[in-house]
C-alpha cells in the first residue's frame, strides 16, 4: 500500500465522518439557536431549557436520516474491505 492510498482512505473515513455527523449537528445547531433567539426575547434565562428541545430534535433527525446514514456506513465499510486483499500483495 502507497502513501497516496492510506491518505485517500484516510480522507474516505474523515469525509463519512462528516458526511453522519453534519446533520445531527446542524438541527441540533439550529434548534439551539432559535431556543436561544426566544429565550432572549422573552427574558426566561433557564439553562436547561436548551436541552430538551435539542434532545428531541436530534432524536427525531437520527429516527428520520438514520437508515439513510446507515448505508452510507455499510457501504463505505463495504469498500474498505474490497481494499483488504489489495493491501495485503
Amino acid at each position: 500500500m502507497s502513501l497516496g492510498e492510506a491518505i485517500a482512505i484516510m480522507r474516505g473515513g474523515i469525509f463519512q465522518t462528516l458526511l453522519m455527523a453534519a446533520p445531527i449537528l446542524l438541527v441540533g445547531m439550529a434548534v439551539g439557536l432559535i431556543v436561544a433567539i426566544l429565550q432572549a426575547t422573552t427574558s426566561i434565562q433557564e439553562q436547561t431549557l436548551t436541552f430538551v428541545p435539542k434532545i428531541a430534535a436530534i432524536l427525531l433527525t437520527v429516527a428520520l436520516l438514520g437508515t439513510a446514514l446507515f448505508q452510507s456506513l455499510a457501504e463505505y465499510t463495504r469498500r474498505l474491505f474490497e481494499l483488504i486483499p489489495s493491501m495485503a500483495g
